[in-house]
């Protein structure tokens, strides 16, 4: 039997690495047509949708500049000319060591318009394709972390940047109503980031509550959940093994450092 209705289709910016790959591969999985937009991650991007489709999946790499209103315009044209788009995962994010005292307006500026701008930009967007009575439901998905409930000092700008995207998740769901849903998922620590080496991450990933390393499926499949459920709106998951609530006053990454500097060797 002929599909009557077009298979719904989700668009993943930074799709191409880490957790973004993990949230296509999981969409693509569940039956969603994906785009997975990519900057500077051709090769993964590629590689990753290529083997998607191998499987039987449909799953595309876009490349896009998603910190201009215009690149961001063109990619949802693009991708709803295509047919299907009712979701965007606002993954992609900037992140760079700076605190409250030292932070450069220039750098500030470019994390506080890939993580905050773009993610009001493209649910605002998405928003707009929205026609009375045409039955799509239509969501975006915030990507937050885990500090914005759990504050400390370092990442000071992105941190920043961070706590306004939260706050949004709830204003937007009001603001763009009932045309769409918005939702958040706030992870804990999932890879190595910046100077952090692979020992400071095996023992920084166990700094929750549960006393284990959070699988990043785990928050792909929370994205797919709020994707897939139309009563959800204005809501926030954490996705941490309760990371949020072990409270620490400095970064993790930093604290796990200090602790192994201070322990004797085994």
């Amino acid at each position: 039997m002929a599909e009557t209705t077009p298979r719904r289709g989700v668009l993943v910016t930074g799709g191409g690495q880490r957790l973004g790959a993990a949230v296509c591969e999981a969409f693509a999985r569940a039956g969603w047509r994906v785009w997975c937009q990519y900057r500077a991650s051709r090769t993964p991007a590629q590689a990753l949708c290529a083997r998607l489709r191998e499987e039987g999946f449909d799953a595309r790499a876009v490349e896009a500049d998603i910190g201009s209103e215009a690149g961001r315009i063109a990619l949802v044209e693009a991708a709803s000319a295509e047919g299907g788009l009712s979701c965007i995962v606002n993954n992609a994010s900037a992140f760079e060591p700076d605190t409250g005292l030292d932070f450069e307006a220039e750098s500030a500026l470019r994390q506080l318009g890939v993580n905050l701008i773009a993610p009001l930009s493209f649910a605002r967007l998405l928003a707009r394709r929205a026609v009375p009575g045409d039955g799509i439901d239509r969501s975006a998905i915030h990507v937050l972390d885990q500090k914005v409930y759990n504050l400390n000092p370092d990442y000071f700008s992105y941190t920043v940047s961070k706590l306004a995207l939260e706050r949004a998740v709830s204003l937007q769901a009001q603001a763009l109503a009932p045309a769409l849903r918005v939702c958040g998922v706030a992870p804990g620590i999932l890879f190595p980031s910046g100077p952090q080496t692979e020992a400071n991450f095996a023992q920084a990933s166990r700094a929750n509550l549960l006393r284990r390393p959070i699988d990043p499926a785990d928050v792909a499949r929370s994205c797919v959940f709020l994707a897939a459920t139309p009563s959800l709106t204005g809501t926030t998951l954490c996705v941490d093994n309760g990371q949020h609530l072990v409270p620490l006053a400095r970064d993790v990454m930093f604290v796990v450092d200090d602790l192994l500097k201070a322990s004797p060797a085994p």
